[in-house]
């Protein structure tokens, strides 16, 4: 029974969050520059079991696409190339962005670590990853 990895993509920086090997925990797992991500996926689907990709889809607040949304198409094009045999989902990432923030603001960080935008990214796809869980298991 192999993980789950949400994907929080970004021009510059792609935050990524998995399960436990339950599906039950979503816990942040890095961030990093957006053109190492295939890369480090790959490497990842090598040592570790994983059945699905989750791919954020950003939505404007009248429900259209992102303008990044043409960005993410390609990654996700790379990325089935690289990894064929694992299932790629889209779930919305609408406010994730800001309840990340609003988290950040909860946890006793000094504030030049609040400010850290690697960690908003990777608790932004935790935020995907366990909004996703929770729908999966309605």
């Amino acid at each position: 029974m192999g993980s789950i990895i949400a994907i929080d993509y970004g021009e510059k920086r792609t935050g990524l969050a998995h399960t436990d090997p339950n599906k039950i925990i979503a816990t942040g797992l890095c961030t990093l520059a957006t053109e190492e991500v295939v890369t480090f996926l790959k490497d990842h689907a090598q040592k570790n079991e994983v059945d699905v990709f989750v791919v954020g889809y950003p939505q404007q607040k009248d429900g259209t696409p992102s303008a990044i949304e043409e960005s993410i198409l390609l990654f996700i094009s790379k990325l089935r190339n690289q990894l064929p045999n694992i299932n790629i989902e889209r779930y919305s990432e609408r406010f994730t962005t800001k309840i990340a923030k609003q988290t950040l603001g909860q946890i006793k960080l000094k504030k030049k670590d609040r400010n850290k935008k690697g960690l908003l990214d990777e608790i932004s796809a935790t935020l995907i990853l366990q909004s996703y869980l929770t729908y999966q298991s309605r």
